[in-house]
């Protein structure tokens, strides 16, 4: 199976691909690592960006999309852009997708620690977040 961690830090989606087959766990190159809504007021760039996505998810062959969630409420509550960037995600047709929270991916975590050092994967240091929702998410 593969999947999209996401992570939604402002007006950015940041990605990781990842892979389990056989028992193993691959990351794939992709184009994207990163992706923003550059203009949240305006409508045709909303789509533009669901778009983006959308075209990623298929040249890729991505089965699924894998989203931390992000609290409405209180200190480190997320933005209202951020919260647009999730419904266009979530409203993709040809890719289901799911939201974990951080305590669903802490006990995943500690059922299935990370077989690797993040920083022996070769990803940037941006993508750590959505490299361990994949993980948590594909932990079996």
């Amino acid at each position: 199976m593969r999947v999209c961690g996401i992570e939604i830090k402002g007006s950015e989606a940041i990605l990781c691909l990842m892979a389990f087959k056989d028992g193993l766990f691959d990351l794939p190159e992709c184009r994207q690592t990163r992706l923003a809504l550059t203009n949240d007021k305006d409508a045709e760039s909303l789509q533009k960006f669901q778009f983006n996505l959308a075209k990623l998810i298929e040249d890729y062959k991505i089965e699924q999309l894998v989203i931390k969630e992000r609290p409405q409420k209180g200190k480190f509550a997320g933005g209202a852009v951020g919260f647009k960037i999730e419904a266009a995600i979530q409203l993709i047709n040809n890719c289901p997708s799911q939201i974990l929270s951080a305590n669903a991916i802490k006990e995943k975590l500690k059922q299935h620690p990370l077989p690797v050092d993040f920083k022996d994967t070769g990803l940037k240091g941006f993508q750590e977040t959505a490299f361990i929702i994949a993980y948590a998410f594909l932990a079996k």
